[in-house]
């Protein structure tokens, strides 16, 4: 019998759950409903609260020790929350790109949109970021990360930035084809 697929998941407090009872973080959650559709997964959490995308760059070799099949990135937010320059965020989130291509790790590469209060120059530079990249690397892409939960006071914890259960679940399934995309041999 194959082994399991080894996703990891790089990412955030968005990906390590932060303020989420145990159990139902997004790695969980994912793993669980990737076995719901019969794929066998073990998707890794590799997610850290606070991370910028330096962070991870900073701690992927730790991560790839696991010898991952797949990985999804979900990282920037932090960056783009601390006005850290796009440009910075680009660079980092390439490095961490070329790092996966280089061990042939599969990608599902997760944007984030800058917040509109941030002025149209770095929204503009910030949110260019992520379909630029996941067209020059031909890696699977997911937009936005809270896509049909931010500003969903009932899919958010009470700081209206973090997803709760329920928020989660709603990630999941909606990002769940790509996922079943990057799992497939």
């Amino acid at each position: 019998m194959a082994a399991p697929v080894k996703i990891l998941a790089l990412g955030t407090s968005l990906t390590q759950g932060y303020g989420l009872p145990p159990g139902t973080e997004f790695p969980v959650q994912l793993q669980a409903a990737l076995k719901a559709q019969k794929i066998d997964a073990v998707v890794i959490n590799a997610g850290v609260s606070g991370d910028t995308s330096s962070s991870g760059l900073s701690r992927l070799d730790w991560s790839l020790a696991d010898h991952p099949d797949a990985a999804i990135v979900e990282m920037g937010s932090n960056d783009m929350l601390r006005g850290i320059p796009p440009d910075v965020t680009e660079k980092n989130l390439r490095a961490i790109l070329d790092k996966l291509k280089a061990a042939k790790v599969k990608v599902l590469l997760v944007g984030m949109y800058a917040q509109r209060n941030l002025g149209d120059d770095y929204v503009k530079q910030f949110d260019g970021i992520y379909p630029r990249l996941a067209k020059q690397y031909g890696v699977l892409f997911y937009p936005f990360m809270l896509d049909g939960v931010a500003l969903n006071p009932k899919l958010n914890q009470a700081d209206g930035m973090h997803p709760n259960p329920a928020g989660v679940k709603v990630i999941v399934s909606r990002m769940m084809p790509l996922v079943k995309k990057l799992a497939a041999p």
